[in-house]
């Protein structure tokens, strides 16, 4: 069956809440999907801080992790999470694939499709890279960090951090302080957090801060105390150095002096707020040791535990009717 042929929902999945093939991003999901996620996600919280973390799940199914970026931390998430559902977990590392070669981003789609995979999990440099290529095969493809784009699994999983730690979202300030310009996990939390109902604030100095983000939905800020004043929540991003063409801070030191969190930013903010971070982090550019480590208000650590389990969800949600249809003909 073609790629144009198949069928955009499952019946299985949809009946859970969730009605896409692929994840390809936050936007565009209603609050109850991205419920259905999170939800299931909690099911996976426990098995993997049980004595028995590996299923059959997925046994038979073949996964590839293909990151054309290096994401040591999105990549491992994504291998253990597939491991422990069972499933045969392939890594495509770009610097020894053909498209290192000349091959286009088409050519290693129609690659990978001959090869009948039943999850592809793609990080590329370009924004909507992972959508062309969703468009180009014939399994479900989970977004892992497009460009400046969207990264929908470090949404999911700020979420349900939060969600666990203050029993929803509804009605919380955020703040997303740093790099949103160039930031795929800031544009994935605005579309999550305004979607269930969280009040979003962006801060950043105006060369990183997006002149359309408020039709996103979240309001700016230039000055860091400001945008902390009463927030729940302060999500910290890194500099993105890598997407930066030219100068956009004129040093890492003032940098930090008017938009790195530390103690004295972090007292506008609401006495019990917490702190988030999606890494890797730069002590002593946008956080400083002390507050990134503070074992009360910290969820750094938590992020981290969450993400095997959010991704464990969606390799479940986005594999149901697949492995459905499989039970239904092994049962005839």
């Amino acid at each position: 069956m073609s790629p144009a042929s198949r069928p955009s929902s499952s019946s299985v999945s949809s009946s859970l809440g969730y009605r896409h093939r692929h994840l390809l991003g936050i936007e565009g999901l209603s609050a109850d999907e991205i419920g259905a996620l999170l939800d299931l996600s909690e099911s996976y919280v426990a098995q993997s801080r049980g004595d028995s973390k590996k299923t059959a799940l997925m046994r038979g199914l073949t996964v590839i992790n293909l990151f054309f970026e290096t994401s040591t931390r999105t990549r491992t998430s994504f291998e253990l999470a597939g491991k422990r559902q069972g499933a045969d977990v392939i890594n495509m590392s770009v610097a020894w694939s053909s498209i290192k070669k000349g091959e286009t981003l088409i050519d290693t789609a129609m690659t990978l499709n001959a090869m009948h995979p039943d999850v592809l999990i793609v990080r590329h440099p370009e924004s909507g890279a992972v959508k062309l290529l969703s468009e180009k095969v014939n399994c479900a493809v989970i977004n892992a960090g497009d460009g400046s784009h969207e990264h929908p699994t470090q949404a999911l999983l700020d979420a349900l951090t939060i969600r666990r730690r203050r029993g929803g979202l509804k009605g919380l300030a955020v703040a997303i302080c740093g790099d949103i310009l160039h930031s795929r996990v800031a544009r994935s939390n605005i579309h999550l957090l305004t979607a269930l109902g969280a009040e979003v604030r962006v801060v950043a100095p105006p060369t990183l801060l997006p002149a359309a983000i408020e039709g996103l939905g979240a309001t700016p800020f230039f000055n860091m105390r400001e945008a902390l004043e009463g927030c729940d929540i302060v999500m910290m991003l890194r500099l993105q150095t890598e997407r930066m063409h030219g100068s956009y801070v004129p040093s890492t030191r003032e940098y930090f002096h008017f938009y790195g969190l530390d103690r004295e930013k972090l007292a506008a903010a609401k006495p019990d707020a917490l702190i988030m971070h999606p890494g890797p982090m730069n002590r002593g550019v946008e956080i400083d040791s002390e507050v990134a480590d503070d074992i009360d208000r910290s969820l750094i650590r938590a992020q981290v535990e969450m993400g095997v389990a959010v991704r464990m969800a969606c390799l479940d949600m986005l594999t149901r009717d697949l492995r459905h249809n499989d039970t239904q003909a092994g049962a005839s």
